[in-house]
Formats: structure tokens, sequence, C-alpha cells
């Protein structure tokens, strides 16, 4: 018995994370270590492990990071402003008021991530995945989101105004209370309702899928 519970446990232990001392390098595994409020600016770390890491105010801007994983690290205040991080995985960080300003990010899971505040002004969005994610107050003016989903995600008070539509872009059963999609032309948008219309803010420039119609409201007031 004893020997058959040993070797059950055995079975269930955690992977180890990599050495935390390491310098940044292609592949390194940095998971669970803690690496916060550091300077990695232009660090190569295409396919690093970086899950379950804590990386808050850490400078990781301009660096490269494609097909990183990052699940579940903690990036709140985090700048990866202009980093290439193609088919990165984010999914379900912690990344409040994090600068993901330009960054160069398509097909990249957000799924489930936490990013309320976050600047993605001008990011490389094209086939990211935001399902489910909390994007309240995120600004994507200038980015692009073709082929982006928002399905299930929380859009509230997000700018979507600027923001380059096209493709196949979601929003099934997304919250959109005061989202600013003032001047967009989302007639090819997926999932799209008259519910979610009557509660974001747009204006005569808007475009709507056929058979939806702009609320009454609209346009919303600049404070909103």
């Amino acid at each position: 018995m004893a020997l058959t519970l040993l070797a059950s446990s055995s079975l269930v232990r955690p992977a180890s994370a990599g050495d935390c001392s390491e310098s940044p390098t292609t592949g390194i595994d940095w998971s669970g270590c803690t690496k916060s409020r550091i300077l990695l600016s232009s660090s190569q770390l295409d396919g690093a492990n970086l899950s379950d890491s804590d990386l808050s105010a850490t400078d990781l801007s301009g660096s490269a990071l494609a097909g990183a994983r990052f699940e579940k690290a903690r990036m709140i205040r985090t700048s990866v402003s202009g980093a290439a991080a193609d088919g990165a995985d984010f999914a379900r960080i912690e990344a409040y008021r994090s600068n993901f300003s330009g960054i160069q990010a398509k097909g990249a899971n957000f799924s489930g991530a936490e990013l309320q505040r976050a600047d993605f002004t001008k990011a490389d969005l094209t086939g990211a995945n935001f399902e489910k994610a909390e994007v309240s107050r995120v600004d994507f003016a200038g980015a692009s989101l073709t082929d982006a989903r928002f399905a299930l995600s929380n859009l509230s008070r997000a700018r979507l105004a600027g923001a380059k539509l096209g493709g196949q872009i979601g929003f099934d059963q997304a919250f959109l209370y005061l989202t600013r999609i003032e001047g967009l032309n989302l007639s090819q948008v997926k999932g799209l309702t008259q519910e979610q219309v009557e509660l974001a803010c747009g204006d005569d420039k808007t475009k709507l899928p056929a058979g939806l119609t702009k609320p009454a409201g609209w346009p919303c007031a600049a404070d909103q």
C-alpha cells in the first residue's frame, strides 16, 4: 500500500520551474519566477515559458516574444510595448493598466485575461483571441482587430473607435456597456445583437449589420 501511494503521489508532483537566475534567452523556462520591476526591454524570449511568473511593472518593451507562454502570469503595469509576440499565449494573465501599445501579436491568445485599462493602441491583434476576457476601459484606438474574437468578453467602456476591423471579428454575447464604437464599420461583424447596440456608444457614422438599427440615444455624452 505504501509503495502504491508513493507511486501515485509522484505522478501528480508539479513540474519544477527553471533556474530563475538565468539570463533571458530564447526558450528559457522562467515559469513561476519573480521577475517584477526589472528592465528586460529588447530581450530575446521567443518560445519562453513565463507562465505563473510575476512580471509586474517589468519593462519587456521591444522584446522578441513569439510563441512565448504567459498563462496566469502577473503583469500589472507591465510594458510589452512594441514587442514581437505573434502566437504568444497570454491566457488568464493579470494585466491591469499594462502597456501593449504597438505590440505585434497576430494569433495571440488573451482568453480569460484581466486587462482592465490596458493600452492596446496601434497594436496588431489580427486573429487574436479575447474570449471571456475582461477588457473594460481598454484602448484599442488604431489597433488592427481583423478576425479577432471577443465572445463573452467584457468590453464595457472600452474604446474601439479608431480601430481597424475586418474579416470574421466576433462579438457573440460580449458585454458592450458604453463601449465606444463611433465611426466604425460593423456591418460584417459576427454575433452583434440589437441589445448590445443599445448599450454601446456609436454615432451617425457607425455602420451596423443588416437588421440592426441605431439607438435614439446616440451619440453618447463625451465623458462616458
